[in-house]
């Protein structure tokens, strides 16, 4: 790996901890000495995703913690929490065969954020179903108080 300061390719690892879905590796350049952080994460074979207009696309895991970032800001969500949201929605499309329609990945992270925070399912629900009238609305809710929720 080559220094990110000096751009020397002699570096070595001075430290490694197994992270969320990854492993950190500390590094120092043997030329400047120069600390640096790496992750390394195991690279599945994804499928590629049918968007609603028909056009495949590779999977894209920052298009979806992103948009799990937005259906969880200012609730009391973490980043390692989104982040193995994301892990075990991306195990679950290694499962697959063939390509994958977003509607799929889109019932994938409302089951994960509906574990993590019943807003955020909320928030990301009324975007992801074109939510137009509160009768929608209220579809999307009734499972949660089904569930036992008060409104």
């Amino acid at each position: 790996m080559d220094c990110p300061s000096c751009q020397h390719p002699d570096t070595r690892v001075v430290d490694s901890r197994e992270a969320v879905d990854s492993i950190r590796r500390r590094r120092e350049c043997q030329s400047c000495s120069f600390r640096f952080t790496t992750f390394e994460r195991v690279e599945f074979r994804l499928p590629d995703v049918v968007k609603r207009d028909g056009r495949k696309q590779h999977f894209n895991r920052d298009k979806l913690l992103a948009g799990l970032r937005l259906a969880c800001r200012k609730r009391p969500v973490t980043e390692e929490q989104l982040d193995a949201a994301c892990a075990r929605v991306e195990r679950e499309l290694t499962k697959r065969s063939g390509d994958v329609p977003t509607a799929e990945i889109g019932e994938l992270a409302m089951t994960e954020l509906r574990k993590l925070d019943d807003v955020a399912y909320l928030r990301f629900a009324s975007v992801y179903h074109e939510i137009t009238s509160p009768a929608d609305f209220l579809e999307v809710l009734r499972p949660l108080l089904e569930r036992g929720h008060e409104p």
